[in-house]
């Protein structure tokens, strides 16, 4: 699959794949229709790229204007590959790419809060899960109206129990199921 950056300022520029098949890169169409809801949302937000893969969501995100993306993922490939695709698209000073594990930097203190937090892990493991509770936990990571947005196989799907967060809207594409939360009110 030939990925690639689908609009904005790094339009039509190709991303590079990680090697071997660790990751699972998303589909311009799920991308496409990622963006298409969040809209003008955008514009100077603030991203975390939690399981980073190939950048592939952060990229798009920094080329339709959001200020600053955070890429982690445990493994070095994925991240020397995120580093590659942010020289590529001339990003590198719009973002950080680092080799951490998740869910020890989900329970850790936060040193900055975002507007997205995107969680697309390897699949049928519960790792989405898992990062979503400890999410829910620490709440410090997420901006007062920030959203989780987690990309899993829609098999894997079931209602998770949340002190904080609230799913608010589900989005399905072929085997891809987009999942969207937020804050709940207060006096819930």
């Amino acid at each position: 699959m030939s990925l690639r950056v689908i609009s904005g300022t790094a339009k039509g520029r190709k991303l590079k794949s990680v090697p071997g098949d660790t990751t699972r890169p998303i589909t311009d169409r799920v991308k496409e229709a990622l963006f298409n809801i969040l809209a003008g949302d955008v514009i100077d937000s603030v991203w975390w790229d939690v399981f980073g893969g190939t950048g592939a969501v952060g990229i798009e995100a920094l080329s339709r204007g959001a200020a600053f993306v955070r890429f982690t993922d445990l493994n070095r490939e994925p991240v020397d590959t995120i580093k590659v695709n942010l020289t590529a698209t001339r990003f590198e000073s719009r973002a950080e790419a680092k080799r951490a594990d998740a869910f020890s930097l989900l329970a850790s203190h936060p040193d900055r809060q975002f507007h997205y937090i995107y969680v697309a892990p390897p699949q049928y493991k519960e790792m989405w899960s898992q990062a979503l509770m400890k999410l829910d936990s620490n709440m410090g990571w997420l901006a007062e109206d920030g959203w989780v947005i987690g990309q899993i196989d829609p098999k894997e799907y079931r209602q998770l129990k949340f002190e904080n967060l609230e799913e608010f809207e589900q989005r399905r594409y072929g085997t891809t199921l987009l999942v969207f939360y937020e804050r709940k009110e207060k006096g819930e």
